[in-house]
């Protein structure tokens, strides 16, 4: 068993904990990546790997919200457990979209979509579209903020205990916890979230940027991303398996190994990602993510452009 293959696989699992969850495209990076640090593996088991790693991703989030998302939970009286039962409803239905659109054109998709300069399109797209998103509602929080007497009921503490603009932005949103999310909100999400099978595009930031057009604060976007995440990951992850196997393909030791390796990784990897995203988004806006994803999209353009 080749050791360097394991720490590219580690290196392949750190990429993808981070990536997954922050708004900056994680199937764009590993694509990239590979393009320095490719794995010395059949094309089939690399396409399977790209997706299979999200496992370890996943689980993450299976642990970091088990007592949210648990329905059977101890703790939680009928009410709550009804709550849980209707949020796992809202996300089952949120997943139909990219579903009837993502399964038959998946390998369309793949295969007519993943050039570089694809995926340096999808990154400066969607972080201008972070970035003008954010700036509109500080606009609206500032006009606000100078007309006291219109101000949202609930401003009116806030901003005496000086919140930044960022964060009366945030206060402003309709949908500020998550079991307000109503029906027609989380359906709209989910129709955002076609958007991410365009490399490049990140599952994250398309949903996320659904729920916050729809009137979610940030927390409830990326928490309700984080939900979403599951059912997704998980069924494109079996359906990749699927294929790999109806192909003839199995796995040799070294390739368990590897995939186990980038699972384990990214899994620990997320569990900080996402630890991390949560608090960040309690205090600052999405524009850092926008910066990067352009400044991204403009060194993929230069690198390729030098290799053609």
């Amino acid at each position: 068993m080749d050791i360097m293959e394991l720490l590219k696989a580690a290196l392949y699992g750190v990429v993808e904990g981070v990536t997954e969850w922050l708004p900056v495209s994680s199937t764009g990076h590993m694509l990239l990546l590979d393009q320095f640090v490719a794995l010395e593996v059949s094309r089939d088991f690399w396409d399977m790997f790209l997706v299979v790693i999200q496992l370890g991703a996943i689980l993450a989030v299976c642990v970091l919200f088990f007592g949210t998302l648990n329905p059977f939970s101890g703790r939680k009286d009928a009410a709550g457990r009804r709550a849980t039962w209707v949020m796992w409803a809202k996300v089952v239905v949120a997943c139909v979209p990219a579903a009837v659109v993502g399964i038959p054109l998946d390998d369309w998709m793949e295969e007519h979509l993943g050039s570089p300069f694809v995926i340096a399109a999808a990154l400066a797209v969607y972080g201008v579209a972070f970035i003008v998103i954010e700036t509109v509602r500080e606009r609206k929080a500032r006009r606000l903020s100078e007309r006291p007497v219109r101000r949202p009921r609930h401003l009116v503490s806030q901003t005496n205990v000086g919140l930044s603009i960022s964060e009366r932005a945030d206060a402003l949103a309709r949908i500020r916890h998550i079991d307000d999310l109503d029906w027609p909100t989380a359906i709209g999400i989910g129709i955002f979230q076609i958007l991410s099978m365009v490399p490049g595009t990140s599952r994250s930031g398309s949903t996320i940027i659904g729920g916050l057009l729809m009137g979610c604060s940030r927390a409830v976007a990326a928490e309700f991303t984080f939900f979403l995440a599951i059912p997704v990951m998980f069924g494109a992850s079996a359906l990749r398996l699927v294929k790999y196997f109806l192909k003839g393909n199995s796995f040799v030791m070294a390739e368990w190994a590897i995939l186990g390796v980038g699972c384990a990784v990214a899994f620990v990897v997320s569990m900080l990602s996402i630890r991390f995203l949560m608090g960040f988004v309690r205090r600052h806006d999405f524009k850092p993510f926008g910066w990067y994803r352009i400044a991204l999209a403009v060194a993929v353009v230069a690198y390729f452009v030098r290799l053609a």
